[in-house]
């Protein structure tokens, strides 16, 4: 992200909260600028993204990064679904930085099941009521608005499901903060619909289409969790090797010890590795929506920035246990494993699409 545009930023402390960081992003107009042609409807420029969430991460906790990317790559693209006025004011709120919107899609159920949710929603003619309770969201305590994810017919097919914009001060709707100051910074928190009435205009998109429109705009989040997880690893890798090559070890430093060097060299691998697959697959995500490729990338983040944290953890030795310093990073950064799909939910799929990435591992006119 180019200086001049980056400035809104540095005038924040580092302390400052997600919902902060959003409010700055939307007076500078940076949210619009991450979709292509400035629209949240028309899909992230994978570019921009990057740069921006590169530019949050070198600035703020993990946890305030967390509370724009959800809202970056996939709680402002499906918002964008919505036709009617009540959702089009929403998005422009959201867009400007005068709000903050919150993804509810996770239930009091397994979160990685979201065809066991018990939120359910009760459709009208003219109205709908919801009912149930949504738990570890970001941007809980701070949302204007939830984009809830709710069953609108028992059992589990895939078109029982739809997504209704809820207002955080609808009667009805109790929000509490998650007991958790990991991750306070992204206003984390549970919320509870208790009968919530609202208008036939609060649907967001086509009945029945809830768990369709979340694959394709989870898929963005996948691949904004993998850009990210290059720009954090990026930066712990630059601070770890500055603080080895200014740490005294005998004659010289702790960067001159052959089996530190070669430690940091391998994180140095998997992160280039990340980077690599990230190139090759932004375009397919971005514009694709491949679900396949976002998992991909979804499955090799994780690891890759457990892989770093744990190794510049011990790397840090002592210091790194300093209030904010290297291991309150590693535990906050556990998340790149678990949000988004757990790493063994990514891998199923991908297990699932087996005989097609194969195929297209094959050199050119090989057969398949």
């Amino acid at each position: 992200m180019p200086e001049h545009e980056s400035a809104p930023l540095d005038a924040l402390p580092p302390t400052a909260s997600g919902a902060q960081v959003w409010a700055a992003l939307g007076r500078a107009g940076l949210i619009a600028g991450v979709y292509r042609d400035g629209a949240a409807g028309t899909g992230v420029d994978p570019g921009r993204l990057a740069g921006l969430l590169g530019a949050v991460d070198a600035r703020f906790s993990l946890a305030a990064t967390l509370s724009a990317g959800v809202q970056l790559a996939t709680a402002l693209p499906l918002l964008a679904t919505g036709r009617t006025p009540v959702a089009r004011q929403a998005l422009d709120r959201t867009l400007s930085g005068r709000a903050t919107l919150a993804l509810a899609a996770t239930d009091v159920t397994a979160g990685t099941d979201l065809t066991a949710l018990r939120t359910e929603v009760r459709l009208d003619e003219d109205a709908l009521e919801v009912t149930g309770e949504k738990n570890w969201i970001a941007n809980t305590v701070t949302a204007e608005h939830f984009l809830v994810l709710a069953r609108h017919r028992p059992g589990r097919h895939f078109t029982h499901f739809t997504w209704v914009l809820v207002p955080a001060d609808a009667p009805g709707v109790t929000v509490r903060p998650a007991d958790s100051a990991l991750f306070a910074d992204s206003g984390a928190g549970h919320v509870t619909f208790d009968r919530v009435r609202l208008g036939r205009d609060h649907v967001l998109g086509r009945t029945g289409f809830g768990l369709p429109l979340f694959a394709r705009h989870i898929a963005t989040e996948r691949l904004a969790g993998a850009q990210w997880a290059v720009a954090l690893c990026r930066r712990v890798l630059t601070d770890t090797h500055r603080h080895l090559a200014g740490r005294a070890h005998g004659d010289g430093t702790l960067w001159d010890l052959d089996a530190v060097r070669q430690r940091l060299a391998s994180c140095l691998v998997r992160v280039r590795e990340l980077h690599a697959l990230v190139g090759a697959l932004a375009k397919q995500v971005a514009e694709h929506h491949d679900t396949t490729a976002a998992a991909t990338l979804k499955a090799a983040a994780g690891p890759t920035v457990q892989q770093v944290l744990t190794t510049c953890g011990q790397l840090w030795g002592a210091a790194g246990f300093a209030t904010g310093g290297i291991q309150e990073l590693r535990a906050q950064a556990a998340l790149f494993g678990i949000g988004g799909g757990a790493d063994e939910v990514v891998l199923g799929t991908l297990a699932d699409a087996a005989e097609s990435v194969l195929a297209g591992l094959a050199p050119p006119g090989t057969a398949r």
